[in-house]
């Protein structure tokens, strides 16, 4: 003990006590905070790659499917569709799709790893709406050479069987093409990038 009546090595034990307790403290009040950063097992699965089956899918269908909240078509195309494509292109603002958002692996007429089959989201690049699939060629009151694709009634937005945006539209740009592979001849995989399952 020292002379002024203070005991140092007390006082040290009970600092470095303190601070011991206060930082253990400090970790289990953090523990709650930092798992609430992982994201919960629902909203895992929202962003989850989706398989679809499409070996039953017929020529000129459309399935719908749900993958991080966005609609996500796949279109089964016939060979008088895909015929179609470069007779469309003075008629479009982007026929080469250049400046829309697509994995550069469907840069190509049919915007598609393998042609028979599109995947796009179906979210109107203007506002969002999702737009009417209209398979059938010919007069539409919304357009009299209608060659089918996809039109948006909201606003009057059309798109071809390729998802690529007409001139003289509101949407100003191609619908977009999602991230997607094959994991074999029957089933598509969208979340997954080709070079990912290989």
């Amino acid at each position: 003990m020292s002379s002024d009546g203070v005991n140092k090595e007390r006082r040290r034990f009970l600092v470095a006590a303190t601070s011991v307790v206060g930082a253990v403290g400090a970790g289990l009040a953090a523990v709650p905070f930092i798992k609430s950063w992982t994201p919960s097992a629902k909203a895992q699965a929202v962003g989850a790659p989706v398989e679809v089956d499409v070996s039953k899918m017929e020529s000129g269908q459309l399935l719908k499917v749900q993958w991080r909240g966005q609609t996500i078509g796949i279109l089964r195309r016939t060979p008088d569709m895909l015929a179609d494509l470069p007779r469309l292109d003075p008629e479009l603002r982007d026929p080469d799709s250049l400046d829309s958002i697509q994995p550069k692996y469907v840069a190509n007429e049919s915007r598609a790893l393998r042609p028979e089959f599109l995947v796009v989201n179906m979210h109107c690049t203007h506002l969002g709406c999702v737009p009417q699939m209209i398979p059938q060629v010919g007069p539409q009151p919304f357009d009299e050479n209608w060659r089918g694709g996809f039109y948006c009634p909201c606003h009057k937005s059309k798109f071809d069987v390729a998802g690529r945006v007409y001139k003289a539209v509101p949407a100003p740009t191609n619908l977009t093409v999602p991230p997607y592979s094959y994991l074999d001849d029957q089933t598509l995989i969208i979340g997954v990038n080709p070079e990912d399952t290989a």
